[in-house]
């Protein structure tokens, strides 16, 4: 049992690519957590697709040793967080679980939007903040003008600031001293109740559902029968321990430690995270304050390539989101694609990944549809509806009025990109509320609603600004919008799959790109088809795809030119009578196009 004072729980955060894995990696080396031959690059970063992208996608976190200069010994907790916008709910939720953080900057690349945003959380938690500016060994390090930023920016004192390099291994007992010495040690009472705040969940293939807690009051032991408060589910616990990163068993975990339990739950659905777990018998009354359920921002549809593939899709969906909270689902078919699910997502990025995990761990061929975000649909009889599926918008004369979501972005990039940016933003209909130089690099702030953004924003961004530009959001509600939707037809009948919700003043724009796609992707049929984009009954573009001929006279010779007329008249009947019946093939890869298409004009 260790003695409160000698406990640390802190997390590292920084924008992506600043270095906190590495730094991570190196704290692990320098007390001992793996020996030198067990050491991996991104120890933490247990997914194959993390290692290989070099981002963090999960949380983790594990427990550290250490015995400070002034020869007492402490038990630190650490948590690597992810620097993605898509994650930020997992930094929330490991800050939640922490009294100090340590603030990674790339003394090169000085504060980035993420940064921001995470150190605004972590000073909404009350968390002791330490400065560490890491890559100081890079040519292009320039420590002094980084501390100054931080101090104007954040408003931090960064004269203290530790200087490192994760990747050389410098400085790395300084961050040490500094963690042990301005953290905070955590506050608990292990006499009081048991109160456990739930941190994480993930599904083990031996062990079932391992959930990460971090005890603030009372103690957690093995054989305790405890009930979670929010979820009101009961459970016996059957294995207690930390992670070294390696799994070790413990008795007992005492308030102030962060650690992890099985209890035999078969489902993640069980174990929502940011719940308050208690003993059965005289636990605490009220859950602990503060965790907010994460909500799926962007939506669309997975559909199997071949349909025979849907129930290998359904059950590797649910083996994915056991160990993904924020990942939703429910069924749902298409005329064209046939059936699939509907999934909710945090982001573009997180969408690619889950798409990713899903061809690469469980070998699918998949279809997205377009992303779209839920509108609010406020009927005339005074209803409420939330829409995920633009194909299933209810009848216009019914709406009084449609609201979609809107974000606060962020925006930190060089001067000489900011003409472009700003276009950027005013095309997606942004409203711009702030401009301010920080450390010669200008900062906006606008406000752009969220279905400008979930297509291709960031990568038009990434591109106009050749990368140097960082972007950060955060939702700040719904507001009322012309919104319409736009259906396309191929031979007078709808496609689900391509309809879309737009903007009335960008719908004629977006229907025309559509049908010019479309028409270079459909393969020409024996008659001619049309191409639309309408508007309920108003088609506001067209394209057609012209027929295929047969010669129908070839065989005649000679004679009088009234046979080969009567031939051709026959034919432009048959061609008629095709037209009414017959049905066109659109080729799936003519989908998958036509739906990347959108994110080109």
């Amino acid at each position: 049992m260790t003695d409160l004072s000698h406990i640390r729980n802190f997390s590292i955060i920084a924008h992506i690519d600043h270095g906190k894995s590495t730094l991570a990696d190196r704290l692990i080396q320098r007390t001992g957590g793996l020996t030198d031959r067990e050491m991996s690059a991104q120890v933490l970063d247990n997914m194959d697709i993390e290692k290989e992208r070099g981002i963090t996608i999960k949380a983790q976190t594990v427990r550290l040793d250490y015995t400070a200069k002034n020869g007492e010994t402490y038990e630190l907790n650490l948590m690597d967080t992810p620097g993605h916008v898509d994650f930020a709910y997992e930094v929330s939720r490991s800050l939640a679980a922490c009294e100090g953080a340590l603030l990674v900057v790339d003394a090169a690349q000085g504060v980035e939007a993420q940064t921001l945003a995470n150190v605004y959380q972590s000073i909404e938690h009350d968390h002791e903040i330490v400065p560490v500016l890491n890559k100081i060994d890079l040519p292009a390090a320039e420590p002094e003008k980084v501390r100054a930023e931080i101090e104007e920016v954040i408003g931090l004192d960064a004269s203290e600031a530790v200087l490192a390099s994760a990747k050389s291994g410098i400085g790395i007992d300084d961050i040490l001293e500094a963690i042990v010495n301005k953290i905070p040690a955590p506050k608990g009472d292990r006499n009081a109740p048991l109160e456990a705040m739930l941190v994480d969940s993930w599904y083990d293939p031996y062990l079932g559902v391992v959930i990460l807690v971090r005890v603030v009051n009372g103690v957690i032991k093995k054989g305790q029968a405890v009930k979670f408060m929010i979820g009101g589910t009961e459970h016996l616990i059957d294995r207690v321990g930390c992670m070294r990163p390696k799994i070790e068993a413990l008795p007992e975990l005492a308030a102030g430690e962060i650690g992890f339990i099985t209890a035999q739950i078969k489902e993640i659905a069980q174990t929502r995270v940011g719940d308050t777990i208690t003993t059965v018998k005289n636990g605490a009354t009220k859950p602990l304050p503060g965790f907010k359920e994460v909500q799926p921002v962007v939506f669309c549809g997975l559909f199997p390539v071949d349909a025979n593939d849907f129930e290998k899709l359904r059950e590797s969906i649910s083996k994915l989101r056991l160990n993904d909270a924020s990942f939703s689902f429910e069924m749902e078919t298409s005329a064209a694609l046939g059936f699939g699910f509907r999934c909710g997502f945090l982001g573009l990025l997180h969408l690619e990944i889950i798409q990713e995990r899903l061809s690469r761990e469980y070998d699918l061929d998949l279809i997205t549809t377009a992303p779209s975000v839920v509108y609010e649909m406020h009927m005339k009889d005074g209803s409420v509806l939330h829409l995920h599926n633009p194909a299933d918008m209810p009848d216009p004369n019914y709406i009084e009025m449609i609201e979609e979501p809107w974000i606060e972005a962020v925006i930190y990039c060089p001067d000489e990109y900011l003409g472009s940016i700003l276009k950027l933003c005013q095309d997606r209909r942004g409203i711009q509320k702030n401009l301010t130089y920080v450390g010669g690099r200008a900062q906006v702030t606008y406000e752009l609603p969220l279905n400008e953004v979930v297509f291709d924003f960031y990568d038009r961004l990434k591109s106009i600004s050749r990368g140097y530009a960082s972007f950060d959001y955060h939702q700040i509600g719904t507001r009322e919008g012309d919104l319409v939707k736009m259906s396309i037809l191929v031979n007078n009948e709808p496609v689900d799959a391509l309809s879309m919700i737009v903007h009335r003043s960008a719908a004629e724009a977006r229907g025309r790109h559509m049908c010019e796609r479309l028409k270079d992707l459909i393969p020409r049929h024996l008659f001619k088809i049309p191409i639309q984009a309408a508007i309920g009954g108003k088609v506001i573009a067209r394209e057609t795809i012209a027929a295929m001929r047969k010669d129908v006279t070839a065989k005649c010779y000679g004679g009088d030119i009234t046979r080969k007329k009567k031939l051709l008249e026959k034919q432009k009947e048959g061609k008629k009578r095709m037209r009414e019946y017959g049905s066109v093939q659109i080729p799936q890869e003519a989908f998958i196009a036509a739906l990347r298409m959108g994110d080109e004009n």
